[in-house]
């Protein structure tokens, strides 16, 4: 049993770095006298004489690593402090870059946006600019009718003394009944003019004056004769020019009425005849042609200053 006490045995302690380095060398030499003693000396080394001091290099070396690693390992780590901030850059700078594209794209005007795109500007005239294409109905032979009178109303007031034209004349084509004689004649040979190629041919055919004296009687101006003398003139007429192949491919009658005298009656030598065509009272001009409206009635009045354009209206289809 030991019977050391214990603050005795607290009290020992290991041996110092350098007893314990004397205590090494006198081992050392006590070994190299014994082998002196045994045998011959070993070779001399080949060792480097800076081989201890590396070696202590390497230990502190090693050493300061070891604590280094200790050290990172008790530290809280760092990357989780640094990424929350840099992922929150990141995400700022590309939202910026975002609001910046569609900025971009809302005040970059539509015509810039490449060659793609754009629409290449032509040199075709759209149909706004384009000359209008003429509407003018090819008529070249057109047959003036003067009728001894004084208008279409009165004869659509006395339709029994005028049934043909009543009837079978106006219902053939146009009527317009504010037009004086001259609207008339002028609105012939304007449409006789315009057309695009010949013969441009104009035919005054005028019904004959009333005779004289007792034989004139029954169809003396003012009477309901004259006006049936009138229609049966007319109903000779308008069949004969209608059944021609130039009246079907490119003719036109205008029927007005004029004031129609025998030579005896002006002066002039005997077997002529006058038919006077005044602007008023309107005696109405009637059209019939395969370019005029069958039966219509229009108010349109005659421009002396442009005929042409009264012929474009009325003489279409």
């Amino acid at each position: 049993m030991n019977n050391t006490p214990d603050n005795q045995k607290l009290s020992l302690r290991a041996p110092s770095a350098r007893v314990t380095a004397a205590l090494a060398a006198a081992m050392l030499a006590i070994g190299v006298a014994v082998g002196a003693a045994i045998g011959p000396a070993p070779s001399p080394s080949q060792a480097d004489p800076s081989l201890p001091v590396l070696l202590q290099t390497l230990a502190r070396s090693a050493a300061a690593r070891a604590a280094q690693s200790a050290s990172a390992a008790a530290a809280p780590p760092a990357v989780s402090t640094e990424a929350t901030p840099r992922r929150k850059r990141r995400h700022r700078i590309k939202h910026s870059s975002e609001q910046e594209a569609a900025s971009a794209t809302a005040t970059t005007p539509a015509t810039e946006t490449g060659p793609e795109t754009r629409t290449p500007t032509s040199t075709t005239p759209t149909p706004k600019s384009m000359p209008k294409a003429s509407t003018l109905a090819p008529v070249t032979h057109v047959w003036l009718i003067e009728l001894s009178g004084t208008s279409f109303e009165q004869a659509s007031a006395k339709a029994t003394a005028a049934p043909y034209i009543d009837t079978q004349a106006v219902p053939a084509g146009t009527l317009l009944s504010g037009w004086s004689g001259l609207d008339g004649g002028a609105f012939a040979n304007e449409a006789a003019l315009l057309a695009g190629g010949g013969p441009q041919l104009v035919d005054t055919i005028v019904q004959p004056p009333c005779p004289e004296g007792a034989a004139g009687a029954s169809c003396a101006p003012e009477t309901p004769g004259a006006l049936t003398a009138a229609d049966e003139f007319l109903k000779a007429t308008v069949p004969t020019i209608a059944s021609s192949a130039a009246f079907r491919e490119n003719g036109l009658i205008v029927v007005t009425f004029a004031s129609v005298a025998n030579a005896t009656a002006t002066g002039l030598p005997a077997g002529a005849a006058t038919a006077t065509l005044t602007a008023q009272p309107p005696a109405g001009v009637l059209l019939i042609s395969p370019f005029a409206a069958v039966g219509a009635h229009p108010s349109t009045a005659f421009a002396p200053a442009s005929p042409k354009q009264s012929v474009e209206k009325l003489l279409r289809r």
